[in-house]
């Protein structure tokens, strides 16, 4: 089993390790859009992400 990714509905599984930064963008999805949840704690997007790890990434919503 590689990386889990999970962003609302969606779940991908990505192979090999790389970093939070990368597993964003390899999901379409732009790394200042969404916060990096990994195994159930707030990371950084240069920490990286291995086989059997689990990355929710969460929407920021802002408002004016």
């Amino acid at each position: 089993m590689g990386v889990r990714v999970i962003y609302r509905a969606q779940e991908w599984e990505l192979k090999g390790r790389t970093t939070v930064r990368r597993a964003i963008k390899k999901v379409g999805l732009r790394p200042g859009d969404v916060l990096p949840v990994l195994n159930g704690k707030l990371v950084t997007e240069d920490q990286t992400v291995k086989r059997d790890d689990t990355l929710e990434l969460i929407a920021v919503v802002s408002g004016g």
